[in-house]
């Protein structure tokens, strides 16, 4: 047991100065920021799903630690609250079972936490850490405003005759407001997510995962009381001001989760279908290319709210 917990903290710190050295490396390559960014979470996921919560709390602190020392505490306070925090919990939670007895399942066999329970997690969580963050740095409109006037002089330098009054301006700042922290908390989701699923691959490839290899297309969905949150986000968007923005928010967190329940649902039900690959390009394509087609994955996703549970001999675990 000794042995096994020298192990688990050697690999928490390794991995702790492996997510602190690609957070870094964002501030300096900024065409690759958010990428980087988000690969800090997989050596944190890697650590806490292959050898447990110990080597994944000593992965966040070391990596906090780190950034404290070699950066600032504001960045530490960023990539531990958006994307360490997160990926730890996410570890955590992919390594819980009880008996599926309890659950009036067969006896004999363990249930593991639900990959849609997971997967409401993470957007819980990327919504509250943008939320700390965003009130820490005094996150306001006049960021959005800010960049939409770069927006506007860039046009301007192309487009001499181009002169919006200032009534259109006006309107496109209030869309952007809300614009940006939708969209900022829906990618953060889908690549956290992504993360999240190559750590899991990464760890059953090395034969260290504690968590049966599940069939993600048949298994991921979003809870259905989600759904109660997605619209609440909705209703705070026409309140205005600050609860409009955390509204904008919640609509992209939990937003990006029923896309990618709608996207597990298309995968699961075209299965078997000789036409199936080229289809998935097409969609995958389409929603990347123009965007709309994304709110019918956004709305299948509302639809189907399965919720499987993965079982496992308890002698396999």
């Amino acid at each position: 047991m000794k042995n096994w917990n020298r192990t688990s903290l050697l690999t928490g710190v390794l991995a702790g100065i492996t997510a602190a050295l690609l957070s870094m490396g964002a501030n300096t390559q900024s065409s690759l920021a958010i990428v980087l960014y988000a690969a800090s979470a997989l050596p944190i996921l890697i650590a806490g799903l292959g050898w447990g919560n110990a080597a994944a709390i000593a992965a966040i602190v070391v990596a906090g630690g780190a950034a404290v020392a070699l950066v600032s505490p504001y960045f530490a306070l960023l990539i531990v609250v958006v994307t360490l925090v997160p990926a730890g919990w996410l570890s955590h939670l992919s390594n819980l079972a009880r008996p599926a007895s309890e659950l009036g399942g067969p006896e004999g066999s363990l249930a593991w936490y639900p990959l849609s329970d997971i997967l409401v997690h993470l957007a819980g969580l990327v919504t509250v850490g943008m939320i700390i963050v965003g009130y820490i740095v005094g996150y306001d409109s006049s960021v959005s405003d800010i960049m939409v006037d770069m927006v506007v002089e860039a046009v301007k330098a192309q487009e001499p005759l181009y002169n919006p009054d200032a009534a259109a301006i006006a309107q496109l700042k209030s869309i952007f407001a809300l614009a940006l922290p939708l969209v900022q908390g829906a990618i953060w989701v889908l690549m956290l997510f992504a993360a999240y699923y190559l750590a899991t691959r990464i760890v059953q490839l090395s034969g260290k995962a504690l968590r049966p290899r599940e069939d993600v297309p048949s298994s991921l969905s979003m809870h259905r009381n989600a759904i109660f949150v997605f619209l609440g986000g909705l209703a705070l968007t026409f309140f205005g001001g600050a609860p409009a923005v955390i509204g904008a928010l919640v609509c992209g967190t939990f937003g990006a989760g029923f896309l990618l329940s709608g996207f597990a649902s298309f995968h699961f039900r075209t299965r078997g279908k000789s036409w199936r690959l080229p289809v998935l390009w097409i969609a995958y394509l389409s929603v990347f290319v123009f965007t709309i087609p994304a709110f019918f994955f956004l709305l299948s996703g509302l639809i189907d709210t399965r919720r499987a549970i993965a079982l496992t001999p308890t002698g396999k675990n």
